[in-house]
């Protein structure tokens, strides 16, 4: 076969998927784990396409042409730095080493830093689509430089997804910005699927919709402004029967606690290192949190007194305002992300084109959406926007959808259906467009106790007052 094209160090389910991927669209590919059962699996599922299973560390980048371009799907972590540790005394200057893996974007920082003295380029890649994308095509976001994604593009173009426009797939920044923008990505998505399931639970219990009619209402959805992977999934979710008890669908039987690997919260601690809001995503976050106090919230719930229901309007209204609402939420959750990517872009210097993110997220990727079309179209006018929300056209498409959230929140309150990531998303945009807040007096109370200081709004600053202490109501 001669000299393989690519290299993948991890032959489990996502490792071995793209090294096959790539085995369809005409590349050699070498594969080598450090488990002999993955590399037996590998080269069985390879019989007959031009792969290699290789045992050895030494022989599988023996068995690379040069530049090695040379994946790592192993998890985050310290599994990382010790493949690195493995491999380095056998690459040279211009091999190409990149992480598939969902790190932490400082880890590849440093990674990035620790490799240049051996001339060693190191590429940070986001890859988004789950087995099936890895398999048929993902959404692929490498950051590093651009000589080695130059070396890397004529391989990646044939292996992702495609959308209307082109390969979902594209140089995304320098240094760690590929895995920043994954992690961004993953924000996002936390926020789209809490979205989703408060919209579930006020079906279910409020409008009190079996699974049959929610999957209707979901696969309508799916063909409206509401069209994504996301809610494509969610509609095939409620036609799944529990293979342990034929009476019911899968998704009654499954424990309402959601679990979590940390994406999520990583963009929340990011955000509130740069001073981003992204309430939203960090809503999210917290609803997981709160599932997995499972016992306790029983215990609570015991507690509650029985409270009148209240009258509920017409039915089809109330799914046509909470479509309107999904709507709005979904809609708040990218602009949250995308900001906080902006903002990123500017203070790590990573040079990102946010309209090349929204390209690239519209294939493949898990949070791909009809949505990413008017967002690439305004992030195209003016790419440098620090939101979404100061476009008028945006802005304005955005608040037609506010009478019918603040309906559906208000019958979730009536209900005592909570609805988290909704309501932050509605005070979010609320608090956005309010030129003057209360944060005047929140400024004057750090003032009264601990002398920080204030500005005016008549005159430039800082000032400090000796509060009068002694002053009676």
């Amino acid at each position: 076969m001669g000299k393989a094209q690519f290299g993948i160090i991890g032959l489990g389910t996502m490792g071995r998927n793209l090294a096959l991927n790539m085995a369809d669209k005409g590349f050699i590919v070498s594969g080598y784990d450090r488990n002999p059962d993955q590399l037996e699996r590998f080269a069985a599922e390879g019989a007959g396409k031009k792969i290699e299973a290789l045992p050895t560390m030494q022989a599988f980048v023996d068995s690379l042409e040069f530049p090695r371009r040379i994946m790592m799907l192993v998890p985050a972590g310290k599994i990382v730095d010790a493949v690195i540790d493995e491999i380095t005394p056998f690459l040279k200057k211009d091999d190409i080493l990149i992480d598939g893996g969902n790190s932490h974007f400082r880890d590849t920082d440093a990674r990035i830093g620790k490799l240049v003295p051996a001339g060693i380029h190191f590429t940070g890649m986001g890859i988004s689509g789950g087995e099936e994308g890895a398999r048929l095509g993902p959404s692929l976001m490498p950051g590093g430089n651009k000589h080695s994604y130059s070396e890397l593009s004529g391989i990646f173009t044939k292996i992702t997804a495609h959308s209307d426009e082109g390969a979902c797939v594209g140089f995304i920044g320098n240094g760690s910005a590929g895995h920043y923008t994954k992690m961004i990505h993953n924000g996002i998505e936390y926020a789209i699927m809490q979205l989703i399931s408060e919209a579930y639970s006020v079906l279910k219990n409020i409008l009190g919709c079996d699974n049959g009619e929610i999957h209707k209402i979901f696969a309508e959805w799916n063909e409206g402004s509401l069209q994504s992977f996301l809610m494509e999934i969610t509609a095939n979710i409620f036609l799944q029967q529990d293979d342990r008890d034929t009476n019911r669908q899968l998704v009654d039987s499954i424990l309402d606690k959601a679990a979590q690997k940390g994406t999520g919260m990583w963009t929340s601690e990011s955000a509130m290192e740069l001073h981003v809001p992204v309430p939203t995503i960090d809503e999210a976050v917290a609803a997981r949190d709160v599932s997995i106090f499972k016992q306790e919230r029983e215990m609570i719930q015991g507690f509650r007194s029985t409270m009148p229901q209240p009258a509920l309007k017409d039915k089809e209204a109330a799914i046509k305002e909470l479509h309107d609402a999904l709507y709005f939420g979904i809609s708040v959750s990218y602009v949250q992300g995308l900001h906080l990517l902006q903002e990123a872009s500017i203070t790590y210097k990573y040079e990102i084109s946010i309209a090349e993110v929204a390209r690239i997220w519209k294939g493949g990727c898990i949070i791909r959406s009809l949505m990413l079309n008017d967002i690439r179209k305004t992030y195209l006018k003016d790419d440098l926007i620090k939101t979404l929300l100061l476009d008028k056209d945006y802005y304005y498409n955005l608040i037609n959808y506010r009478t019918a959230t603040t309906s559906v929140l208000k019958l979730a309150m009536d209900n005592r259906v909570a609805m988290p990531a909704l309501s932050s998303a509605l005070h979010y945009v609320d608090m956005f467009s309010t030129g003057r807040l209360p944060s005047n007096l929140v400024q004057a109370q750090r003032d009264y106790f601990g002398a920080h200081t204030y500005e005016r709004t008549d005159i430039g600053g800082p000032f400090h007052t000796e509060w009068n202490t002694t002053a009676k109501s």
